[in-house]
């Protein structure tokens, strides 16, 4: 028994992983969890950069300094630290979980027989992504639907990259690009505004914000037919306004949609909308109007290309015996 309680002894306590978005970079704008999972961490891991943007708050601690491209690395070096019995702080700019060390760590982590029964533990916590950060330096670009996508083709091929891009720009997203260019990787961001070309006005807005909060940061407004032709870094984040994207006094913004609804000077609605309600152009006024356009003689094809929808949703909306849910929704709309 005596034996076994000296083995026991002997065993370094389980240690645990925190994977830390530290935001864009400036103290002011980390979160108190994040300086906090810093100051209770024995060992510090992340990119050199990285390292130096929370300098101020790791004296005395363990650093392991890694490279650009060492992302597993840091992975297996948080693990290894963590299974001694050492709590680590694995950092990231922005939000660990967007383009940042959360999902390395998981797939090491997995490969390694992990499980969330494990002894180590494993914190995500949360920070404002670069997309945020830039947006918030620019005015209110992202107040309607948008999306994010790489444009480094490191781990990705650039098929899949450009049928994105396509597809989001065909789509009238918000886009913001990260890791737009790099010494290296000059003509993606150029391939990336011919795709946009193909579906966007030239005049489209685009704020272009490199090192969000940080010393150097500097910001562009351009439009989309000169937007290669700034100086864009891996420091870089590129963002690309919808159709209804404006600039005006120096601030970028995506109307949310109240101008469909509500008078924007006296806030009335409307003629023909109600306050809390879909618009009449919304789900049900749409198959109202696709019914209609359909019985007067309009085909499939004509439809799709009007609403530039794939054929075959608009055949299956059509065969959808939807009247019954509109007549219950507008009772339940009406009671």
């Amino acid at each position: 028994m005596n034996d076994a309680q000296d083995i026991t002894t002997d065993l370094p306590a389980a240690g645990k992983i925190m994977l830390v978005g530290i935001g864009p970079g400036s103290v002011d704008h980390m979160t108190q969890r994040a300086r906090a999972a810093i100051a209770e961490a024995d060992v510090v891991i992340g990119y050199v950069t990285y390292i130096k943007l929370v300098a101020d708050l790791i004296e005395g601690k363990e650093i392991i300094r890694k490279s650009m491209t060492e992302e597993l690395d840091r992975a297996v070096s948080a693990l290894e630290a963590a299974r001694a019995g050492k709590k680590v702080a694995l950092i990231s700019s922005g939000d660990a979980g967007v383009y940042g060390m959360a999902g390395p760590t998981y797939e090491v982590l997995f490969q390694s027989g992990w499980t969330p029964d494990d002894p180590v533990q494993v914190e995500i916590v949360p920070g404002a992504s670069a997309l945020n950060s830039c947006a918030a330096l620019v005015g209110a670009p992202l107040t309607h639907d948008f999306c994010a996508i790489s444009l480094s083709d490191l781990l990705t091929p650039w098929p899949t990259i450009a049928r994105r891009l396509d597809a989001v720009a065909m789509a009238d997203f918000v886009v913001a690009l990260y890791n737009p260019k790099s010494g290296r990787r000059t003509r993606q961001i150029v391939e990336a505004q011919r795709l946009f070309l193909r579906h966007r006005r030239p005049d489209t807005p685009v704020a272009i914000v490199k090192s969000a909060y940080r010393r150097r940061e500097n910001i562009v407004f351009t439009t989309l037919d000169a937007m290669a032709e700034a100086d864009i870094g891996m420091l870089s984040t590129v963002l690309i306004g919808n159709s209804n994207t404006f600039v005006k006094h120096g601030l970028m913004v995506t109307p949310r949609g109240y101008a469909n609804k509500y008078d924007m000077e006296g806030g009335a609605t409307r003629e023909g909308e109600r306050a809390g309600r879909s618009l009449s152009t919304g789900l049900l006024g749409w198959l109202d109007a696709l019914r209609a356009e359909y019985d007067a003689g309009d085909d499939i094809a004509v439809l799709a290309a009007r609403y530039r929808l794939p054929a075959d949703y608009i055949q299956a909306t059509l065969d959808e015996p939807w009247e019954d849910e509109a007549i219950a929704a507008t009772e339940e709309n009406e009671g």
